[in-house]
């Protein structure tokens, strides 16, 4: 894990907000008398991302860590609240790429993969030839794990892994400082998870890459960040230390997440199971959006929502059970 720089983000969000307007269409409204309806998909989160460090979003489908990235890059702008990005190496605000989940549907399978990595060094200009562009092309793919011939195949020709090397390699083509990544390896067998990982901690360390990391799975995140945040419900529910969040979780949810995680070990020990499911953004519950699956909900929890509090290590946490001890 590469070196963090102290009090030096590289991102900044700051009371972030994302509304999108579901309503149905005008004519359907009026004739059944329907109101418009909006989706809070972020409500009023905080964080920060250390310069030279990962921060990890995780959360089961729909808590709204897709969206954040989305908001991050620029594919949707956000509805109020604030994103600063530091200033990079050039002066200007880092240059931030995003690579996506899905390593075939991201790629063009009609191009062959060396236009597919040449397109931001055309687009951005960063190469002045044709010959310089695609010894660049040639670079990057090595640099990844691949072959230079590999460049004259066709997205389909490769395996699952070895897409989301070309996706990799195309984000990096933008000589960007900070990669934002969403579920890279979700789509990915677990031994080919491991390698692409490892591959991502190796260009963090080499090129002082900045990573925020998405995805659902708490044993993928552990091995990658230096810091994660929890979201339920489009809301930070905890955010801690790496290692400090596993040894001593607080918010229930943050228990649930980390007890559907395989254990060699204990194999048949006994999991928890969250009732029910998780309630619809469109109309989430009253007070802690958590507390109807939550096995420790009392009144306060379905009535109050509870404040985002820092504890003494520096963990934050929004439980009114935590507020109590």
């Amino acid at each position: 894990m590469s070196d963090v720089v102290e009090n030096a983000p590289a991102l900044s969000a700051r009371h972030l907000v994302k509304t999108f307007d579901v309503s149905a269409p005008w004519l359907n409204r009026v004739v059944e008398r329907k109101p418009r309806q909006f989706l809070q998909a972020v409500n009023d989160i905080t964080f920060t991302v250390p310069l030279g460090g990962c921060l990890s979003l995780v959360g089961e489908s729909g808590c709204g860590k897709s969206t954040v990235a989305r908001l991050v890059t620029g594919l949707h702008r956000p509805t109020s609240g604030q994103l600063r990005f530091a200033p990079g190496r050039s002066g200007t605000p880092l240059s931030a790429q995003m690579i996506f989940q899905d390593p075939y549907a991201s790629l063009n399978p009609r191009w062959r993969v060396k236009n597919i990595v040449a397109e931001p060094l055309r687009e951005l200009k960063l190469r002045d030839t044709p010959r310089e562009i695609f010894e660049r092309v040639d670079e990057l793919l090595r640099t990844v794990g691949l072959s230079a011939s590999d460049g004259d195949k066709f997205p389909h020709e490769f395996s699952g892994g070895q897409r989301q090397r070309i996706s990799i390699a195309r984000a990096l083509a933008s000589e960007p400082e900070f990669l934002v990544c969403d579920e890279p390896t979700s789509a990915l067998d677990v031994s080919v998870q491991a390698q692409v990982l490892n591959l991502m901690r190796r260009l963090q360390d080499e090129l002082g890459l900045t990573y925020l990391f998405i995805s659902h799975d708490m044993s993928v995140v552990r091995h990658m960040s230096d810091r994660i945040v929890v979201m339920y419900l489009g809301r930070i529910v905890e955010e801690g230390d790496t290692e400090e969040l596993f040894a001593q979780p607080r918010h229930p949810y943050t228990q649930l997440l980390l007890k559907t995680i395989p254990n060699i070990e204990q194999p048949n020990r006994d999991r928890v199971v969250a009732r029910g499911e998780v309630p619809s953004p469109l109309k989430p519950p009253s007070g802690c959006a958590f507390h109807p699956r939550c096995p420790h909900a009392t009144p306060r929890c379905s009535a109050e929502l509870p404040e985002l509090r820092v504890l003494d290590n520096g963990t934050r946490v929004a439980c009114h059970l935590v507020d109590a001890t």
